[in-house]
């Protein structure tokens, strides 16, 4: 059995907000302008309010952290939930522990 080595730009994009038709679609939509590949995907509903965390690849894409955060923190916005992208080596770090 072989160790597979961890993937140097995988993200973890974080969604939180009221629940409503149309959020998957949009950060996904963010995602695939970015060529940016979604890895796995995990929500709930508690009462009214989504939310959800996605490991996504940004290893085909040509954008940086910053400019994506920056999009999908504007497409939350216009969905009305709060987006967040953060590098999985930071995400780790600040759950460690």
């Amino acid at each position: 059995m072989s160790v597979q080595e961890p993937r140097k730009n995988r993200i973890i994009v974080t969604v939180l907000g009221p629940d409503r038709v149309g959020i998957i679609a949009g950060v996904a939509q963010v995602l695939a302008e970015n060529n940016i590949n979604i890895l796995d995907i995990s929500q709930t509903i508690l009462q009214e309010f989504l939310a959800m965390i996605m490991i996504a690849d940004m290893e085909k894409s040509r954008i940086d952290l910053s400019t994506l955060k920056e999009r999908l923190a504007a497409k939350g916005s216009e969905l009305g939930v709060r987006i967040d992208a953060q590098h999985e080596d930071a995400f780790r770090f600040m759950h460690r522990i």
